[in-house]
């Protein structure tokens, strides 16, 4: 599979990710991730709107790993990705309300899922299932992790299978 450089693809695989894995020397896996406080202040380069799930999406990062991404560049490791998912504000027939923009306005926040890529964490996860160095965490709001989610058990994105 080819993967894309656009650092939104890269974010989106998010949902479908999980945590937990150890390598040779690097342990890895959701445990080794914090909660990243202030993460609203880092630059929010996308919002997306989950239609399905009624959710709308902020994704943060640092402006390091957004200038690599747009010269081209692999996504330095040490670099934090934090998706803060909210509920969207319903109307009364509970569709998702829209601002100006036709975008979704958001309500409470019910979650943060966090990317994070260091050097080695990728080395135990066998080829089909690696995604890089990255590894997963889920926290709710309140930035306690979240035993429920399944990232939080997991470990990897699974990639899929060449045709």
């Amino acid at each position: 599979m080819k993967r894309s450089k656009a650092l939104a693809s890269t974010i989106f695989a998010v949902a479908a990710a999980s945590a937990g894995a150890l390598t040779a020397n690097v342990l890895a896996g959701p445990e080794q991730i914090s909660f990243p406080q202030g993460y609203e202040k880092w630059t929010r380069y996308a919002t997306v709107d989950r239609y399905d799930t009624k959710q709308y999406r902020e994704l943060y990062t640092s402006p390091e790993a957004v200038k690599a991404v747009r010269e081209g560049r692999p996504i330095p490791d040490g670099t934090v990705i934090a998706m803060a998912i909210y509920s969207a504000k319903l109307d009364d027939k509970g569709v998702p309300a829209r601002d100006a923009n036709g975008r979704f306005v958001k309500d409470k926040l019910g979650g943060v899922t966090v990317m994070e890529k260091r050097k080695g964490w990728g080395a135990s996860i066998p080829d089909d299932w690696r995604n890089g160095d990255w590894q997963y965490a889920s926290f709710q709001a309140d930035g306690t992790p979240n035993e429920k989610s399944e990232r939080r058990h997991q470990g990897v994105l699974r990639l899929p299978q060449a045709a």
